[in-house]
């Protein structure tokens, strides 16, 4: 009975007034409300963080088919408290996609149309999110698989209510149909299934009875229940259906990566980051971004969110972070990427240095190393009650991924494919230009901007943060991680404030639009950036832990989210 009564005062406090929730049962924070009602049930029934995050990134399938599902990739970053004898856990699943075996370096190079690593079968990797969440609940988890699957399949089957997220993905498929043929052809199914022919309006619901059946029988049958038989046989056939080459013996030969995670434990002289190793650029960025901050905060005088000072030390950070990210990173396990020369802390301080408090940088040559809108996307937080907490970002990649639906499971799959260099010298499509380090080849993963990331006070949770929105992720994962530490705002507050983000080409500093008063723009002009403004700055989830136990979550407002958590620990 006490669970229960805690599990609704969770589901009722979704929306109350309150400016920053707090919890001491655990708490999720994610995009849809529905999804992080459905990781803390798994709290409310006794599981941990791991259990949370799996529910909640199935859930999210559901919720968000036009930003992440089980057709696409991701990372998770598992950290545990040393307890009860047992030493600390600080762990990286890596089951972002992968290229299909006959994807090689000239295959896109070779393609009749611009746009075949973003549209059709050709787009797709082979997607890694229903193995990597399996194989977290194998290590890690407490709770039953199958029940952990449960809050999503009663989505899929009962439906889900369309919030604004939802038409704007919509409404975004509906403009991109309407000049291109091609795109009306492949997105047909998800257009009359998921967006209603194109009559879709806030407040309705939407069932997926095929997804339904899908997540059912990976419930009774695991990760092979994707990976082999007729899901995986339906999969290659959509896939060749709309021009692509994806095969079933590419899906079982898929296999998660296990990773150690980055460290670095001086971050304003106290804080440990925990972050994502290649093909994550995000840890690397986000590490070398704080660390190049944190060398030069003494050097501002009363910082603050929107000084101007602050805001042009932390762009020309990024600045370098992006320039090393264009030209070293990429999946490690093909290219070397010099991990410990680009996070070296004499090189980055020395770096920092170099910044002129006073003016932008020429973006040529500011290599921290010697020559040698992401509408996509989902984040989720966790932490329980025991201090272990999960980061984990996942994605199709561009809204709608590929537009390729697998209509017998109701799977949308990936376009993750543009995330390789695929033409050499070419911009993707989030406007970066990457080197060919990270050109596709046979099982190679491509280059990710998602920066799932957990910040530690000594051997304690202090901060779980992560995003969505292309490279934009990186910079508003930042904005927020100082926002909070060094600025001593709750997660609430954070996900209020204005970010910047600067990916060094093209070379411009932008200023999220409508939060950041004119003077602001004015001082940053005088010191050499070319402002402008943009909506879309990523979309963060943050979970605070106060000193006393307290947990935090918060969901950005930009997306519509809402976090759910757990009044007090479940009963033993």
């Amino acid at each position: 009975m006490r669970q229960i009564v805690a599990l609704l005062a969770c589901i009722l406090l979704l929306g109350c007034a309150s400016p920053q929730p707090v919890y001491h049962g655990g708490a999720v924070a994610a995009d849809q409300p529905v999804a992080s009602q459905a990781g803390a049930r798994m709290l409310v029934l006794g599981g941990n963080a791991v259990d949370a995050a799996v529910a909640t990134s199935f859930a999210l399938s559901v919720t968000d088919p036009f930003s992440c599902g089980v057709g696409g990739g991701g990372f998770m970053l598992v950290y545990a408290p040393p307890r009860d004898g047992a030493p600390a856990i600080e762990a990286v699943l890596n089951y972002r996609e992968v290229a299909p075996a006959a994807v090689d370096a000239s295959f896109y190079v070779d393609q009749p149309l611009d746009d075949a690593s973003r549209i059709g079968g050709t787009a797709s990797g082979v997607p890694g999110t229903v193995a990597g969440l399996y194989e977290a609940h194998r290590r890690w988890g407490t709770l039953p698989w199958a029940q952990v699957l449960q809050p999503a399949i009663d989505a899929a089957h009962d439906g889900v209510v369309v919030n604004q997220a939802w038409v704007n993905a919509a409404d975004w498929l509906e403009g991109a149909r309407e000049d291109d043929e091609n795109l009306r052809h492949v997105s047909a199914w998800i257009w009359d299934h998921l967006c209603g022919g194109g009559d879709l309006a806030v407040g309705d619901v939407v069932k997926q009875p095929a997804k339904a059946r899908l997540l059912r029988l990976i419930a009774e049958d695991g990760a092979r229940a994707f990976y082999t038989g007729p899901v995986a046989e339906a999969i290659s056939a959509a896939s060749h259906a709309h021009g692509g080459v994806l095969q079933a013996e590419d899906l079982a030969a898929y296999r998660v990566q296990p990773l150690q995670p980055l460290s670095a434990d001086d971050v304003f002289g106290r804080w440990r980051v925990l972050a994502m190793p290649p093909p994550s650029s995000g840890g690397i960025a986000s590490i070398q971004t704080l660390r190049m901050v944190s060398a030069r905060w003494a050097d501002l005088s009363k910082p603050g969110p929107d000084d101007p000072a602050f805001l042009h030390l932390l762009a020309s950070a990024m600045q370098r972070a992006f320039a090393d990210r264009a030209r070293w990173l990429a999946d490690g396990t093909f290219a070397p990427v010099p991990v410990h020369a680009l996070l070296d802390r004499d090189r980055l301080h020395a770096a920092a240095q170099r910044i002129d408090l006073q003016t932008a940088a020429d973006p040529v040559g500011v290599y921290v190393l010697p020559p040698a809108d992401d509408v996509g996307t989902s984040h989720l937080c966790v932490v329980d009650a025991n201090g272990m907490a999960v980061a984990c970002t996942e994605t199709i990649n561009y809204l709608w991924g590929s537009c390729v639906a697998v209509p017998q499971w109701g799977i949308v799959l990936n376009n993750e494919m543009d995330d390789f260099t695929t033409r050499p010298g070419e911009a993707n499509i989030y406007g970066l230009v990457q080197s060919d380090r990270n050109a596709p080849q046979p099982g190679k993963r491509p280059l990710s901007s998602m920066s799932p990331t957990i910040v530690l006070e000594s051997d304690r949770v202090r901060l779980v943060a992560g995003a969505s929105g292309g490279p934009r992720i990186i910079s508003a994962t930042i904005k927020a991680i100082i926002d909070v530490l060094q600025f001593g705002m709750t997660p609430v507050e954070a996900l209020e404030q204005g970010r910047v983000h600067q990916q060094w080409q093209p070379d411009v500093l932008w200023l999220e639009s409508d939060r950041f008063d004119v003077g602001v723009h004015e001082a940053l002009r005088q010191r050499g950036w070319d402002v402008r403004e943009r909506s879309g700055m990523g979309v963060e989830q943050l979970i605070e832990v106060a000193a006393d136990g307290g947990i935090m979550p918060a969901s950005d407002p930009r997306k519509g989210g809402a976090p759910a958590g757990v009044m007090d620990p479940p009963t033993k």
